[in-house]
């Protein structure tokens, strides 16, 4: 019987070896042309606000529709990339053109007609004012002696 040694990194190295064949696979790369791509957004709550930051790199501004309806915020557009085909050379080009949608559902207190919206360096920033009713109210509590 042969003695096998124990190698506790082999699976991560199988798992490693496994997804290097994954990202390189014909159907990954044809992906890269022209496809939907979903942006990545950062989303924060302050006492008197929502903040929505999408990354929108390379997407020009009029490209951009921002709508709120029925307690849904939706952001959608698309983006273009410049598709050249180099003969001699070999040419990759990885960054994501295509269409883009993103949807969030908005809490009840969220102000959607004061909503405001703008662009700078390739981030759109969304401001949502909260109602005025929904801001919160401290309450005293008494001692009941």
């Amino acid at each position: 019987m042969a003695i096998q040694r124990y190698r506790p990194l082999s699976l991560l190295d199988e798992l490693q070896r496994e997804m290097s064949t994954l990202f390189h696979s014909p159907a990954l790369e044809s992906s890269f042309n022209s496809e939907e791509w979903s942006p990545a957004v950062d989303i924060s709550e302050d006492t008197d606000r929502f903040v929505i930051h999408a990354d929108l790199p390379g997407v020009k501004s009029e490209d951009i529709e921002v709508t709120a309806e029925n307690g849904v915020l939706t952001i959608k557009g698309q983006r273009e990339s410049n598709k050249q085909e180099n003969k001699d050379n070999y040419r990759r080009i990885e960054r994501f053109s295509g269409s883009f949608i993103r949807r969030f559902t908005l809490p009840e207190r969220a102000d959607l007609d004061n909503i405001s919206a703008k662009t700078r360096d390739g981030v759109l920033e969304l401001t949502i004012p909260k109602s005025a009713e929904a801001k919160p109210r401290r309450i005293e509590v008494k001692v009941d002696e």
